[in-house]
């Protein structure tokens, strides 16, 4: 492609260069990613693998899901516990 004098036909080429980088990698990806499935699919532990990831996706989505419902105590509550706690202990 040759360089155009700027407006619409450089945007153009532009555009054309971008979207054939996106698609070179993407076919580069994938077919590392096939590499690597092949490679998996040859190995005699297969079952176990796909056992010890289902394993480990169950027990990331049990820490995601515990992260994100578990609400923390109020600052203010904390606050009055701990007073409370020395107010007990005669440390006022």
């Amino acid at each position: 492609m040759t360089q155009g004098a700027g407006g619409r036909e450089g945007l153009d080429e532009q555009v054309v260069l971008l979207v054939a980088g996106v698609a070179d990698l993407a076919v580069s990806t994938l077919g590392a990613a096939l590499g690597t499935v092949r490679g998996l699919l040859r190995r005699s532990d297969v079952a176990d693998l796909a056992a010890e990831a289902e394993q480990d996706l169950r027990a990331r989505g049990r820490i995601a899901l515990d992260r994100c419902a578990t609400v923390p105590p109020a600052h203010l509550e904390i606050l009055a516990r701990h007073a409370l706690s020395r107010r007990a202990s005669g440390d006022v």
